[in-house]
């Protein structure tokens, strides 16, 4: 049985970063509704720092994941930080309660939530920040020029953006270098499919949330029989197929377990033959409402 070619371990991200495709979505480790501080806060201590341990060397955050405590624990876990670890974090979301995520990426609203995390990260400059939303309600040309703005002020090194069409993409790329896009995508939800396939043919890193099927019982029943075959878990497989799937693609699964990080990580050795990369192509539809 014919093996998958096996995929990438690395991307450079703008062309002069070299990020690990198995990085760490760090959305978790806060409270219910990702609002306030998470019920173990040693645990989420020890998840950060084993995962720079097991070689991760890209964290994703938010200003919004707390609000504030992802970033505040990154630094409290990671400070000083390990040569080579990038840390992406966003800035356009508010929060109201917990589950509640209203848009504002004005730039008096990106200033304020830029200027907060260079402070809880403890950070001159930002390797990697990423819009979290476009705002229907601001002109998207006054959001770049403001990203454009803290680039050439040096507060940013690289700008990404989410949850955008290519259109938009395109639009951004007036203004500045996109290096990111992060979209909803998995193996059972391709909504993003022609997003992934520009940031592939333009050199874009391409950063899927919720990428794991989710809810969509045939999607589950196909990852559960492909890893019987492996001892491996369906989330496993999941992850698997989507770094097989592009060598744009940067993971970023999220957890508030060390045990959980630890199966996460093992899904980047786990080789996919050409059969179960067919068998999962035809999965499709599904989504989610998680942030």
């Amino acid at each position: 049985m014919a093996t998958s070619p096996s995929p990438a371990t690395t991307f450079r991200l703008g062309g002069d970063l070299t990020i690990n495709r198995m990085g760490y979505g760090a959305m978790r480790i806060t409270g219910d509704g990702i609002w306030g501080p998470p019920q173990d806060h040693d645990e989420a201590i020890r998840v950060l720092q084993r995962a720079v341990e097991l070689g991760i060397n890209f964290i994703d955050t938010a200003d919004s994941y707390g609000p504030n405590v992802s970033e505040e624990l990154i630094a409290e876990a990671l400070h000083p930080y390990k040569s080579g670890l990038i840390i992406g974090t966003k800035g356009g979301l508010l929060r109201t309660g917990p589950n509640q995520w209203p848009i504002d990426a004005s730039p008096k609203h990106l200033r304020e939530a830029l200027e907060g995390s260079l402070q809880r990260l403890k950070l001159d400059k930002i390797d990697l920040y990423q819009l979290h939303r476009v705002d229907p309600e601001v002109p998207f040309e006054q959001t770049l020029e403001f990203l454009q703005q803290v680039q050439e002020e040096g507060l940013v090194k690289h700008i990404g953006l989410s949850e955008v069409t290519v259109e938009q993409i395109q639009q951004a790329q007036q203004y500045v270098k996109v290096v990111s896009v992060q979209n909803m995508y998995s193996v059972d939800n391709r909504k993003w499919e022609a997003e992934l396939n520009f940031c592939e043919k333009n050199g874009m890193a391409f950063i899927p949330w919720y990428p794991l099927a989710g809810g969509n019982e045939e999607a589950l029943n196909k990852l559960t029989k492909i890893g019987q075959k492996y001892n491996a878990s369906k989330q496993q497989v999941a992850l698997s197929w989507l770094l097989h799937r592009s060598p744009n693609i940067l993971l970023i699964p999220g957890t508030s377990k060390v045990k959980h990080l630890e199966e996460n990580v093992q899904a980047a050795s786990l080789a996919l033959t050409l059969d179960d990369m067919a068998e999962l192509e035809n999965l499709g539809g599904g989504s989610s409402d998680a942030e």
